[in-house]
């Protein structure tokens, strides 16, 4: 097959964190397909063609780039942040694994961009400087009794915590819920930081604690971290604060 896909990460917001390597595939793309606020990030030109479809519709856009794909075309499906988390890779291989055996010839190539944890760690300081891990709150392709269990395994095990799509209109019940278990596993003053939008003219970045936590500080463009016990707060006056975990275990007091 002559066509080539691929799977593209535009990173947090501002170009100048987006890879060389994505800039130079969006700008020989024929296609480019993603969520509408993802795809108006690839500026208009002529040749291209832009397909926008809505956030719920992964599967069907993956399956929609593979078939634009073996029809010869060169193809780019966009993600905020990396293509590989939480988002359309997954999705692309899935449809693959499912779909047409020829699309398993297809040249796919996925690449990387900065992810919202690490963009909103580089504004915070150095957060993430032990043991972490990432955490979908939603609940559309996992049950929330799941997402729990997870959550609480990661607390008892001393992960700072990235959890990535914390509230919508939909579910704005869960980040509180989220919130409520934790406090249940966790110091209260371990440092907890709403990133919002990092990057983008609209960023916002709010430090607190988990006792002070509560769901209206974050929406859907706000990436939520929560700290460890290893984790440290450096007050630095009126500009703010940085965080940083430390890389060294201390013994339990």
């Amino acid at each position: 097959m002559s066509g080539r896909l691929f799977i593209v990460g535009l990173g947090p917001g501002d170009l100048s964190l987006q890879t060389p390597r994505a800039s130079e595939v969006l700008a020989q793309a024929s296609d480019v397909l993603g969520y509408g606020p993802y795809v108006a990030r690839v500026p208009q030109r002529p040749g291209l063609t832009r397909h926008i479809t809505d956030n719920r519709e992964e599967l069907r856009r993956a399956g929609h780039a593979l078939e634009l794909a073996a029809a010869g075309r060169f193809v780019a499906v966009v993600s905020s942040g990396d293509p590989g988390v939480f988002a359309m890779a997954s999705a692309v291989f899935e449809a693959i694994e499912a779909g047409d055996p020829a699309w398993r010839e297809l040249e796919v190539e996925v690449i990387p961009g900065v992810s919202a944890m690490f963009a909103a760690a580089a504004r915070l300081g150095a957060p993430l400087g032990h043991d972490f891990c990432a955490i979908s709150l939603s609940d559309n392709l996992k049950p929330w009794e799941v997402v729990l269990d997870r959550l609480t395994a990661a607390a008892r095990a001393g992960f700072v915590i990235a959890l990535y799509n914390p509230i919508s209109k939909a579910r704005a019940w869960q980040l509180g819920a989220a919130f409520e278990r934790l406090r249940e596993l966790l110091p209260t003053d371990v440092p907890v930081a709403f990133a919002r939008a990092v990057s983008r003219p609209d960023e916002r970045l709010l430090t607190t604690d988990l006792a002070s936590a509560h769901p209206n500080m974050a929406d859907m463009s706000t990436l939520v971290l929560v700290g460890s016990a290893q984790t440290r707060r450096i007050e630095r006056g009126k500009r703010g604060s940085w965080l940083y975990t430390r890389r060294s275990l201390e013994a339990a007091s």
